[in-house]
């Protein structure tokens, strides 16, 4: 039979902030991996072409060249035809908080035993989802026990 208990919900308006957070996090899940993943092909090869983006993300060509357009409605990138895709002032301020918050989770996973490769994908998940003081949470942790780990 089953489970008889009653649930406790939380306030509507509780539920609410969290769905529309939830909601709001998807939207810019897209322009964050995108800002991220140009900065991380400049950094990592000099230049970010669509192909490349295209083939990283396993999109089409077309998906590309939509999104950047919109990427540059909103003053994150730059781009001219047949050119690379830069970002601007914006767009690297974006990404390096991207990374910031990669890293902490896939290293807060790592501590916790989960392999590289799981922990890698799951906080490029993860990540986005995270609040500014849950990723505080974690960074501190971190911190804590690698000054315990070291003994100072």
């Amino acid at each position: 039979m089953g489970n008889t208990s009653k649930v406790r919900l939380p306030g509507a308006d509780q539920q609410a902030e969290g769905f529309g957070r939830t909601r709001s996090d998807h939207r810019s899940e897209i322009a964050e991996d995108y800002v991220e993943l140009i900065a991380d092909l400049i950094d990592a090869t000099g230049e970010a072409r669509a192909v490349d983006l295209a083939s990283r993300l396993g999109v089409t060509s077309a998906t590309v060249n939509n999104t950047i357009a919109k990427l540059q409605r909103e003053g994150l990138v730059r781009s001219e035809p047949y050119r690379s895709i830069f970002l601007t002032a914006d767009g690297r301020a974006l990404a390096e908080h991207c990374r910031w918050r990669h890293r902490i989770v896939y290293d807060f996973l790592r501590r916790l035993g989960v392999s590289e490769e799981v922990a890698r994908v799951d906080a490029e998940g993860i990540e986005h989802h995270c609040s500014h003081e849950t990723l505080a949470a974690f960074d501190r942790l971190l911190r804590e026990r690698d000054r315990a780990d070291s003994g100072t």
